[in-house]
C-alpha cells in the first residue's frame, strides 16, 4: 500500500497533466522534451505513490478515469497560476517606476524616451510624474528626479546637474514686441510661475530697482513653456527645461542676464531598497544624460 503521506514529485503531476491535457503520452513527451516511455514511467510511478488509476488504457488509446479528470483539472489551473506566477516574479525584476515633475517628464524626459528604449529595450520602465514629493515606502516608487536645495529623507542622492534660469519667449514674439533692453519687457507680457528665482529677483540683477510690471501666474513650468513657445508672452525658462526648444528654434533668449537656480536636480532611491539590475541600468542612463546636458 502506498504510504498517505507521500507526495508525488511535481514533475510527474506536470507530466501527467499533459498527458491528460494532450490524450497520447507520445504528445505530452513531445510538449516536454522527453521520450513517450519517459511519460509512461513518470504517469505509472505517480499512480503507484497515489495508489488510483489515472488512465484507462486499451492498447494504444487512452482514457482518463474519474479520478484523473478530477486531478488534472486541478492541476492544470495549479500549473497555470505556477506560471504566472514565475513569469510576474521575472517581469518585476524588470519594472523600474521613476518619479519627475510633470514639466521635467514633458519638457526633457518626453524627447529622449526614445535613446532609453533603443538602448535597453529589456527594462519597462514607467513614469509616474508629479508635483508632490513622493513617499517611496507607500507608492510604490523605486527612483525619482528631485528638484530641490537637496533631499530630504533618508535616502541615496546623486547631484545631477545645476542650472540657470533666463528669459525666454518665441522668436516672433521677440521680434513683434523689439526685445532689446529690460526697459523692453514693460511693454511685454510676463508670465510667472512658481520658481524661486522670480522676475523681482531678475530686475534687481539687471540694475533695475522699479518693480517688474505684473501678469499671469502658471502654477506648472511645462503650461508656463507652452505658452511662450505659443507667442504668449516672455517667461523665466529654467536651462534643463527650455534647451530643447531653444536648440530647435521655438524659443529664444533675448538677454544674456541669467541667474543661477538655488535648486538643483537629484537623482533619489530609498536606502533600503534592494537595487536590481534594472533600477541601476536607470540610475546610471540618467547620470549620463545629465552629464551631457553639463
Amino acid at each position: 500500500m502506498p504510504s498517505t503521506h507521500a507526495k508525488p514529485p511535481l514533475r510527474s503531476l506536470q507530466v501527467f497533466e499533459a498527458a491528460a491535457r494532450c490524450g497520447s503520452f507520445t504528445a505530452a513527451g513531445a510538449e516536454l522534451g522527453i521520450t513517450q516511455s519517459g511519460v509512461s514511467r513518470q504517469v505509472a510511478d505517480l499512480e503507484a505513490t497515489l495508489g488510483i488509476a489515472l488512465f484507462l488504457r486499451n492498447g494504444a488509446r487512452l482514457k482518463v478515469t474519474s479520478a484523473g479528470e478530477r486531478l488534472a483539472a486541478q492541476l492544470a489551473d495549479a500549473l497555470y497560476r505556477i506560471s504566472n506566477a514565475v513569469a510576474e516574479a521575472g517581469r518585476s525584476e524588470q519594472v523600474v517606476t521613476l518619479s519627475m515633475l510633470p514639466s521635467v517628464a514633458v519638457r526633457w524626459f518626453a524627447p529622449r524616451l526614445g535613446q532609453f528604449l533603443a538602448a535597453h529595450p529589456d527594462v519597462d520602465l514607467r513614469i509616474s510624474a508629479s508635483r508632490h514629493i513622493v513617499n517611496f515606502d507607500t507608492e510604490g516608487i523605486d527612483v525619482a528626479i528631485r528638484y530641490s536645495p537637496h533631499p530630504a529623507g533618508d535616502v541615496e542622492a546623486i547631484r545631477l546637474a545645476t542650472e540657470t534660469v533666463q528669459p525666454v519667449c518665441s522668436p516672433e514674439y521677440a521680434r513683434t514686441h523689439a526685445l532689446e533692453t529690460p526697459d523692453d519687457l514693460y511693454r511685454a507680457t510676463l508670465l510667472y510661475g512658481d520658481i524661486p528665482e522670480g522676475w523681482s529677483a531678475w530686475f534687481e540683477a539687471t540694475g533695475y530697482n522699479s518693480p517688474p510690471p505684473c501678469g499671469p501666474r502658471l502654477g506648472d513650468d511645462g503650461a508656463i513653456l507652452q505658452a511662450t513657445v505659443d507667442h504668449q508672452g516672455v517667461a523665466l525658462g529654467r536651462s534643463l527645461l527650455v534647451s530643447d526648444d531653444i536648440a530647435a528654434g521655438r524659443l529664444v533668449a533675448p538677454f544674456s542676464l541669467a541667474l543661477d537656480a538655488s535648486y538643483a536636480y537629484w537623482l533619489v532611491t530609498p536606502k533600503d531598497t534592494p537595487k536590481t539590475h534594472a533600477i541601476s541600468v536607470v540610475k546610471t542612463w540618467l547620470v549620463d544624460q545629465f552629464g551631457q546636458e553639463r
